[in-house]
């Protein structure tokens, strides 16, 4: 089993997504203020999300569709644990900087980021995954956040304040349907 996890890891590039992650979330805590930045928090959510898409397709596509094991849970477990690892990434920087934004906030973006990225893998494989997540966060830095308007809101769920409730909505949808979609189809080949 130890010996497939590490196979596994070594073949998704997880060690060099990993530090991708925490490369870049230092730097930006490096640049944190003290009454957090909701686009600096989204954009840090978008960088982790997207260093873990990059692994979510293996090397050789084909190979993977005649393992002899079910890769749903496999994939599902992949983004969860990866996910996990830049929410906790996220909210250790108020230990050692300002915080970024709100828990609540932080764990949100991830989520749906975290959605998109695999949409991303689905629709355009690994090597583009990255795409969705940090495109979407580049449309919230034109997007006006505090606009009525549906479509603005829609668009500018990822630096919407932790209470709005659309912005929660569109989140776990987000991050529900790409779980879901992943898990079943796996990467685009």
């Amino acid at each position: 089993m130890n010996r497939w996890l590490f196979l596994y890891a070594r073949a998704r590039q997880i060690p060099a997504s990993a530090a991708a992650v925490v490369v870049g979330v230092a730097a930006l805590a490096a640049v944190a203020q003290p009454d957090g930045s909701p686009h600096l928090a989204a954009f840090a959510a978008a960088i982790g999300v997207a260093a873990l898409a990059t692994g979510l397709g293996g090397h050789d596509l084909g190979l993977d569709r005649t393992a002899a094991f079910g890769w749903p849970p496999r994939r599902a477990a992949h983004l969860l644990f990866g996910g996990t690892f830049v929410t906790a990434l996220l909210l250790a920087v108020g230990l050692v900087a300002y915080p970024l934004a709100p828990d609540a906030f932080v764990l949100r973006d991830v989520i749906g980021l975290g959605g998109l990225a695999a949409w991303g893998a689905l629709l355009f494989g690994a090597r583009a995954a990255w795409a969705l997540p940090i495109g979407w966060t580049g449309i919230t830095l034109v997007v006006p956040p505090g606009d009525d308007h549906w479509l603005s809101r829609l668009l500018s769920w990822p630096v919407q304040p932790a209470d709005t409730t659309s912005a929660t909505v569109t989140a776990v949808v987000l991050g529900c349907t790409g779980l879901l979609a992943y898990s079943v189809f796996g990467c685009r080949r």
